[in-house]
């Protein structure tokens, strides 16, 4: 297993309002619905009100680099400068 987490930084006020946009753009289940995909889960920060958690974990790191060049995450690249500050990207062993 590949796992993967992102940390996004928002715009304030709009950590919401883009969870709502992936989602109503079906982003979300077009990811969740990809050969490899074993999670794809956003959480919120209690402690941050701009700050969004990505966990990610596919079947191997393959699957993610297939995922990244799909046409819905062109898209995800297209919606984000409106919602998201930064992006931090790393990986951990998810057991």
């Amino acid at each position: 297993m590949y796992t993967i987490y992102v940390v996004f930084k928002t715009v304030d006020g709009k950590r919401e309002q883009f969870i709502e946009k992936v989602k109503s753009e079906g982003i979300v289940d077009a990811v969740r619905a990809e050969d490899g995909c074993l999670r794809y889960d956003y959480y919120f920060s209690e402690k941050d009100k701009n700050e969004i958690l990505l966990i990610e974990a596919w079947e191997s790191a393959e699957h993610q680099k297939v995922h990244i060049a799909q046409p819905h995450m062109a898209r995800l690249r297209e919606i984000k400068p409106d919602y998201i500050l930064s992006t931090t990207l790393g990986e951990f062993e998810l057991k």
